[in-house]
């Protein structure tokens, strides 16, 4: 498996972030769902990452700035076919390395609440996230969960 920067705008990209997206908006209201599109991933606040296997698309994860010791994990997802292969273990320590190597002090992250993103929530804590309070332009509410971990001592 070769992990690297990628375009959000390629053809099986696209199609793997549309049903990231359909699951987000399907689970969580609306107003709460905070899945970044295409367009918000080609940003230059925005490192987009895939995981491949022979070209074959396994996974994405973005990195996004949100100031110079601060960055948010965003748009992790692992395409169905290639779940509960340690994906997308893979694909958060590598966005975990890129922002140590790129001077973050703090990699934050949102996602949700309800049992479809257990998975998710349990793979965090495993690598050392924490909950924490809103930051960014979030506000608490019963359908998101924030998480943190601090990437210097």
């Amino acid at each position: 498996m070769d992990i690297g920067v990628d375009d959000p705008r390629a053809d099986d990209v696209r199609q793997l972030l549309g049903a990231h997206l359909a699951f987000s908006r399907a689970v969580t209201p609306e107003e709460y769902s905070f899945a970044l599109d295409v367009d918000q991933l080609v940003r230059p606040d925005v490192t987009f990452f895939s995981a491949r296997d022979g070209g074959e698309l396994l996974g994405v994860v973005a990195l996004k700035r949100l100031d110079p010791g601060h960055a948010e994990l965003k748009s992790m997802h692992t395409s169905q076919a290639h779940r509960r292969r340690g994906i997308g273990r893979a694909l958060a320590a590598h966005v975990l390395g890129h922002a140590r190597k790129e001077g973050y002090r703090r990699l934050s992250l949102e996602t949700g609440t309800s049992d479809d993103f257990a998975a998710a929530r349990s793979l965090y804590r495993s690598l050392g996230f924490r909950p924490c309070g809103p930051f960014g332009d979030y506000s608490a509410s019963p359908h998101n969960t924030f998480m943190t971990i601090t990437l210097v001592d």
